[in-house]
């Protein structure tokens, strides 16, 4: 094919990962031309590098605590040593299943898969090579990287996410640079695999996007497990001698450890691709996009971890889908940012939706509030859990957060989005059943007790 070749679609997207692969898909089963635009490994980071292999990790992590712990519930068991081989294999094998599932997905819906490094050289014109790509609509979502801070070099003993994931052996100390919710679920992680885990948090608090109180159990929890947490304050070096690595506080204070984990956020992938070249409105490195998902461009959108907010692969998905059908004409319902479910994956787990009280508050003044302690769950008792689960009500009116942490919680979020995004009142919640014994059964006990018939709580 010639360089000045084009092949002409309805739509192309940039960027293979959750949010560009949905819109790809959805926009096919519309009845659309698509084209498909991956430089690395369809389903991007979340499949290959975040979401699904940390989450293997966790899983592996869990494991390695129920070996040690089978005493505890009457079961003789003993824990040797965690075999990264055979984790990497476990943690692979279910990437490589949905992968070749996701490419199954992609081939039998017919949209054109384009391997390689696309720019956007024309408002609605791809160049991957020789290959010009254009479409009627252009759809960015070329997601995000794992970023470091300024003078700290990577290599050696100080990595990011992405090396963590393929670490051959398990380092007996290690440091963890970002309280978020990666350098929590990789401090929960290494801490089960054996290693002494200190996590360095410049903001006041461990989780500081969640409501405070779940930050402060999740410290105690942590606490407990042996993780050191130092909070509020903020890194100022670090060097490397041999196998050693040595951090620096701004306190003065020094760490060693066998490995530095640089956990401080993800930065937007959008450099050298052409976007600010072709008009796009930019800020520091994000496409600004309206609630729509339409840049300043016409017929260029953007999702996914490139448009400011929330950077879950989740979130990525749902705007790629509405994105397709709102290109198709069917006027889906606006996304709500406060209504996408959030969860930490770290033992406890977090899970939540909505607005913290601190919020909520600010957005609607008196606000009332619920934590059901987990103590109370016949479930959690049985699991040997300990957290609680909040609710965030307007006063005398609709609830507008959940907040839980515990063993599992991850799994309660989604009737807590349905009650969030209903704005239903606690009334509407306290009738529905709940089944026995489960750790739902909290949610439905807090929303009781907010409903003014507290049954396994006190009001």
């Amino acid at each position: 094919m010639s360089a000045q070749a084009e092949e002409q679609f309805d739509l192309v997207v940039l960027g293979g990962g959750s949010g560009g692969y949905a819109c790809a898909l959805r926009a096919a089963e519309l009845g659309q031309s698509v084209a498909l635009v991956e430089k690395d490994k369809l389903g991007g980071t979340c499949l290959h590098r975040g979401c699904i292999p940390t989450k293997a990790l966790l899983h592996a992590a869990e494991i390695a605590d129920s070996a040690r712990e089978g005493e505890r519930f009457g079961v003789k068991t003993t824990f040797e040593s965690v075999d990264m081989a055979g984790v990497h294999k476990y943690k692979d094998g279910v990437v490589a299943r949905l992968h070749k599932g996701l490419q199954g997905l992609v081939t039998s819906r017919k949209v054109t898969y384009v391997e390689g490094e696309g720019r956007l050289v024309a408002p609605h014109t791809v160049a991957v090579g020789d290959r010009r790509l254009t479409g009627r609509n252009v759809v960015l979502a070329t997601g995000s990287y794992a970023k470091t801070l300024p003078g700290l070099e990577l290599g050696g003993r100080v990595v990011t996410s992405d090396q963590a994931l393929f670490l051959a052996d398990v380092p007996p100390r290690v440091v963890v640079l970002g309280g978020g919710v990666i350098g929590v679920e990789f401090a929960s992680v290494f801490r089960s695999f054996g290693a002494e885990v200190t996590v360095v948090e410049a903001l006041p608090r461990l989780v500081a996007g969640e409501d405070e109180a779940v930050s402060k159990q999740l410290e105690r929890a942590f606490k407990k497990r042996g993780i050191r947490a130092r909070t509020g304050v903020s890194y100022s070096g670090a060097s490397q001698d041999g196998d050693v690595v040595t951090v620096t506080l701004e306190s003065g204070d020094t760490l060693e450890a066998d490995l530095l984990l640089v956990a401080v956020g993800r930065g937007p992938r959008t450099e050298g691709l052409g976007y600010e070249e072709q008009g796009i409105a930019m800020d520091r490195g994000f496409v600004l996009a309206d609630d729509h998902l339409r840049t300043n461009v016409e017929g260029v959108y953007a999702v996914g971890d490139i448009v400011p907010g929330l950077q879950l692969a989740h979130r990525g998905f749902a705007q790629g889908i509405f994105v397709a059908e709102e290109i198709a004409g069917l006027s889906p319902a606006v996304i709500k940012e406060s209504g996408i479910p959030r969860v930490t994956y770290c033992d406890p787990e977090i899970a939540s939706v909505g607005l913290t009280e601190a919020q909520a508050k600010e957005a609607h003044g008196e606000v009332e509030t619920y934590e059901y302690n987990l103590g109370g769950n016949g479930r959690s008792q049985i699991l040997q859990t300990q957290g609680f689960v909040k609710v965030v009500r307007v006063k005398d009116g609709p609830v507008v957060g959940v907040h839980m942490i515990g063993a599992r919680m991850g799994e309660q979020v989604g009737e807590a989005q349905v009650i969030v995004g209903w704005e239903a009142l606690p009334d509407d919640v306290a009738p529905l059943v709940h089944a026995h014994p489960t750790q739902n059964e909290a949610l439905g006990e807090a929303h009781l007790a907010l409903a003014g018939k507290p049954l396994h709580a006190h009001s």
